[in-house]
């Protein structure tokens, strides 16, 4: 299976039966990410260098204006797509293998966990995996130790407040906030 294959079986929203070939793809992809993650956040590297490496982790050209800093984690990255102006922050971690999508200038703040898988509640398929992606809008601002799950899309300019768990999409241009999260004003 190519990482494209991978991809569009992703993009499907078909279920990841355990042991099938698209669930083996993501062991694969895991440990390439886990050799990647750990060069990112074993020194210090230019920024020059960082951009080079999150190439090679997300399998993608990358704006040269995306900002990251270390340390950073994924256990796939190949289905992760950022845009010009994108800034992420410390200890986020992105689970990326249903898609993430970040438009410009969206901001991730320190410790942002982006979801995108899920397991059923049926204990005889409880290792299988459901997918959805995340897509983050234009100037959005998720702030410190916030959960965004699988499926949801926070819109152009939304704020998402520091430590909420977001479970549905996000109006653009709200501020959002709490477990789970819920509008507490529109900008």
């Amino acid at each position: 299976m190519t990482i494209q294959e991978f991809r569009d079986y992703m993009a499907s929203g078909k279920p990841v039966v355990a042991n099938s070939e698209v669930h083996q793809m993501f062991h694969q992809l895991s440990q390439e990410a886990l050799r990647i993650t750990a060069e990112i956040n074993s020194k210090y590297h230019a920024p020059e260098e960082l951009h080079d490496l999150l190439e090679q982790l997300w399998g993608r050209e990358v704006p040269k204006t995306v900002g990251l800093f270390p340390p950073f984690h994924t256990d796939c990255g190949k289905n992760t797509v950022v845009a010009d102006g994108v800034f992420i922050n410390m200890g986020c971690k992105f689970q990326d293998q249903g898609g993430i999508i970040i438009d410009e200038g969206a901001l991730i703040g320190h410790n942002v966990v982006l979801a995108t898988l899920n397991h059923p509640l049926d204990p005889a398929h409880r290792h299988d995996l459901q997918s959805a992606p995340i897509h983050i809008g234009k100037r959005a601002w998720i702030g410190a130790n916030a959960t965004v799950l699988a499926g949801v899309t926070v819109g152009d300019g939304a704020v998402v407040a520091a430590g909420a768990v977001v479970t549905k999409d996000v109006e653009p241009n709200t501020v959002v906030g709490g477990v789970p999260a819920k509008v507490i004003k529109r900008l």
